[in-house]
């Protein structure tokens, strides 16, 4: 069997076969054996007819499609270990000579991974976002916590007001037609909460218990569905209720009540513990974006289409299996926000297209540094896993795929391959506070340069 790679352009590889007629003649056996029972020869049973009386009887070429499945994976194979390809697609065959006797010619087309030339990827100046934890995160912590197990106590004697419960029916027309979702009964609205469409609860303000009223507002232009979308509605509003949350002291009771704390300074330092960790992680998060964004003004890589679909179709699964979770329909979704399948498949092209060129770009930086994945790292993380599920390793491992080691695997390259990164950046540490001023600054900048103009 000879492999020849003829040329590898615009990221595609063209790949030369030519087998041996003694292989091909071992190929065409095989497809006799497998198809034998196809074939109803006379003087015969069905499945016992000899190999030369069918080709007699229906032409050797019945045997040809079989024979050219067993050689060419097996070909395409020795050409993708022979030149060090990388695949991103099934090939495209194309067979130039089969013939008993001869032997057997064919090409291969295949979408390989792009070359991805990075100029410099150490000594990169990156900027970490440090977030110091403050004794004020530690109270909005808290005050959440009081707002989440809050009393809800009836209002009498007094309108509705911003921050009340108000328990409403409504019903909605456009152009004096109901849509669907524009009706509701006994629907628990916290007012000033904006869940509404702009203008809806502003309007609720001021009504008592047993009002009815007409309230009139516009769908946003980029409102979901479409149909809606910058359209004008009449709401027939009735406040049945009204309610107002009754806040609990915070005290050691308090803590007792919302946690498995008995007093509340260790309710404050547990909160303060879980703060600590989101900022490591999200200081973390704002450094390794900031590498990925050097890496790619420093990148020049073409990517093929073939790959940004793929990773458009596993976003779009990862996407339908969360809907599925939190019991919704994929399909109901797509009705709901007025998007066919392609439009909402497009909607993750630029996200997909990032994901690529980033996992490419990270791809190289590991094979340029000899990065790998050793079995003794894949054992402990799948010991951390394990333990994270309250699991024995074992249970655990029984439940796991091919492909999930693989990304397990995956994910711990990554985090030695930013390991790596970070190590050889200089790195430069900002406060969020300072992110803020200057963000303010400038803020107050355009506003000053605005005025001016004007």
């Amino acid at each position: 069997m000879k492999v020849n790679l003829e040329k590898i352009e615009n990221n595609k590889a063209y790949l030369n076969f030519e087998i041996d007629a003694e292989q091909f003649e071992a190929a065409m056996e095989r497809s006799y054996k497998k198809n034998v029972k196809r074939f109803a020869v006379p003087g015969f049973r069905r499945g016992k007819a000899p190999r030369k009386l069918i080709e007699m009887h229906y032409g050797p070429e019945v045997f040809y499609e079989d024979a050219a499945r067993f050689l060419l994976p097996e070909a395409f194979q020795k050409g993708v270990e022979e030149f060090k390809l990388e695949p991103v697609d099934q090939p495209t065959y194309d067979i130039q000579q089969i013939e008993v006797g001869k032997p057997f010619i064919a090409t291969a087309e295949v979408v390989v991974k792009p070359e991805v030339k990075i100029k410099e990827y150490k000594g990169l100046e990156v900027e970490k976002i440090v977030y110091n934890v403050t004794d004020e995160d530690i109270e909005k912590e808290l005050s959440a916590l009081q707002e989440q197990n809050a009393r809800l106590v009836a209002v009498e004697n007094r309108a509705a007001q911003n921050g009340d419960i108000a328990v409403i029916d409504f019903k909605g027309t456009v152009d004096n037609e109901p849509f669907e979702g524009g009706n509701g009964e006994n629907y628990p609205l916290q007012l000033g909460s904006g869940m509404f469409v702009k203008g809806f609860e502003e309007q609720v303000i001021g009504m008592n218990v047993g009002d009815t009223k007409d309230i009139e507002v516009t769908f946003p232009e980029d409102y979901k569905p479409e149909k809606l979308a910058g359209k004008k509605a009449v709401f027939n509003v009735t406040l049945k209720e009204l309610k107002t949350k009754e806040l609990l002291p915070l005290d050691d009771d308090f803590a007792k009540d919302v946690s498995e704390f008995e007093t509340l300074d260790e309710l404050k330092q547990d909160i303060k513990k879980k703060l600590e960790a989101r900022a490591k992680s999200i200081e973390d998060g704002s450094l390794k974006a900031s590498i990925v964004n050097k890496l790619k003004e420093v990148t020049e890589v073409e990517i093929p289409e073939v790959m940004v679909n793929q990773e458009i179709d596993r976003l779009v699964l990862d996407f339908a299996l969360s809907l599925r979770y939190r019991g919704y329909d994929f399909q109901s979704y797509l009705n709901a926000t007025g998007m066919t399948p392609e439009k909402f498949r497009e909607s993750f092209r630029d996200r997909a297209l990032e994901n690529v060129k980033i996992s490419l770009i990270l791809e190289e930086v590991g094979k340029r540094e000899n990065i790998t994945v050793t079995d003794e790292e894949l054992e402990n993380k799948i010991k951390e896993l394990a333990e994270s599920y309250k699991l024995t390793v074992e249970d655990y491992k029984k439940n796991l795929r091919p492909e999930d080691i693989a990304g397990i695997k995956d994910s711990i390259l990554t985090e030695k391959i930013f390991d790596f990164l970070i190590s050889n950046s200089k790195v430069i540490e900002k406060s969020k506070d300072d992110i803020i001023e200057t963000e303010e600054a400038d803020t107050a900048s355009d506003e000053n340069s605005s005025e001016k103009t004007v």
